[in-house]
């Protein structure tokens, strides 16, 4: 089980920070990491973190959002700076139990889900 918290209403160019926790069932999670959607969109990839210590970004984010774990709490979280009005979404949080495909942006291969927080960035 997967908890989010964090999200909310902010400015364009303002700063927010999304947490999760995994809870419940002691397991290896290989990535932990964040998607998107907005309204009338496909759920996104964001960001994600693997347990080689690699993390991957989508094009959109990349040098604003950092993604990181804490492997003691079994915890990720997404730090959003510069934020975008273009980055208003529900956000959720994935965890990836199986170490292939390595690297993947696809949701559907990301079986542990959060609840979504909402994010919003007023222009």
């Amino acid at each position: 089980q997967l908890q989010a918290s964090g999200g909310g209403v902010v400015q364009a160019g303002g700063s927010l920070k999304l947490s999760c926790a995994a809870s419940g069932r002691t397991f290896s999670m290989y990535a932990m990491g964040w998607f998107r959607q907005a309204p009338g969109k496909e759920r996104e990839f964001v960001a994600a973190a693997w347990s080689d210590a690699n993390t991957y970004y989508a094009d959109s984010v990349k040098g604003r959002f950092t993604v990181s774990r804490d492997y003691d709490k079994n915890t990720v979280t997404l730090q959003m700076n510069s934020l975008k009005p273009e980055d208003t979404a529900v956000y959720y949080c994935a965890g990836k139990s199986s170490r292939t495909p390595y690297a993947t942006k696809d949701p559907g291969q990301y079986a542990y889900w959060g609840q979504g927080t909402q994010v919003t960035v007023s222009s």
